[in-house]
């Protein structure tokens, strides 16, 4: 059990994680920071904290595991902010979605320090941010991704596994180039094609009157779409040169089936759309990769 948890950003993510860990018991006590006192105030009405700290080096004094949920773009005055107080022993954990641009931040500051941070990438969240919106859950069944470096202490990269297993989740490990390349493919470019496609749609003369009609398939292809600003503005500027690779790709694709559409050539259009189908309804979330990254 640890004795105090430390929150760097009281909002969905950082919310939902100090919920699990009280409701899994592993927590004596929760406190948080975030830029705007009016959300760590409702976080503690709501139990979601115990304590309100005044600075994130206040959250980070006397915590024995510390988790930053702040935007990939401020992990790096996040990390100033703390440095003083990353002691060893101590675990340090993100919840970015990007890790490259984060780990080069942690090796900039935290230098000799940068034993006790395990970069942490969970694969949960809702369309609807915030604190109030903070579930104990959020994190059962999901997959959470380390990016351990070779500086990381391995008894840290122990306990970030254990402790996130324990809320149940389901713990892999990567480097962070890997996983900027595999979540720019599978994560990344479809919430860029997501706002896209939205805005080509709404954007025409008689964009309202289109979506009047949509339906399912539209409303399940744009969901994304409804993401935060700000954080996908930051994932999409951080990975950008992994994210323009699949760009790229799915360029290719999109104008592989568009000839076959000018040609005609009917049969051939269906080969292709029948390996996507056939490809799609095979595959399932979380399912095993095929080779070890």
């Amino acid at each position: 059990m640890f004795q105090q948890l430390g929150v760097i950003g009281c909002g969905l993510m950082g919310g939902s994680f100090a919920l699990a860990l009280k409701r899994a018991g592993l927590v004596k006590r929760v406190i948080g920071y975030s830029k705007s006192p009016s959300t760590t105030e409702r976080a503690k009405k709501l139990g979601v904290i115990d304590v309100v700290a005044e600075s994130a080096l206040l959250a980070v004094a006397g915590s024995d595991i510390v988790l930053l949920s702040v935007p990939v773009a401020a992990t790096e005055a996040t990390f100033k902010a703390i440095r003083h107080l990353v002691e060893p022993g101590v675990l340090f954990m993100d919840v970015g979605s990007t890790k490259r641009d984060v780990v080069d931040a942690a090796r900039r500051v935290l230098r000799e320090r940068l034993a006790s941070f395990v970069p942490a990438h969970p694969i949960a969240g809702k369309e609807l941010a915030g604190i109030g919106h903070a579930d104990a859950a959020l994190y059962a069944g999901r997959q959470v991704i380390l990016t351990p470096l070779p500086q990381t202490a391995p008894d840290l990269v122990q306990k970030a596994t254990d402790v996130w297993s324990a809320i149940g989740a389901q713990v892999l490990k990567m480097t962070p180039e890997n996983h900027d390349a595999a979540f720019a493919a599978v994560s990344h470019l479809p919430h860029l094609l997501a706002f896209a496609y939205f805005s080509a749609v709404v954007g025409q003369p008689a964009g309202r009157d289109f979506l009047s009609l949509a339906g399912p398939g539209f409303r399940d292809f744009t969901r994304i779409a409804a993401s935060n600003p700000e954080m996908w503005r930051d994932v999409l500027t951080a990975n950008r040169e992994e994210i323009l690779k699949q760009s790229q790709r799915f360029r290719q694709s999109l104008d592989a089936f568009e000839q076959l559409m000018l040609s005609g050539n009917t049969d051939a259009l269906e080969t292709m759309i029948r390996a996507a189908a056939e490809g799609r309804a095979g595959w399932q979330m979380g399912a095993p990769r095929s080779t070890q990254r």
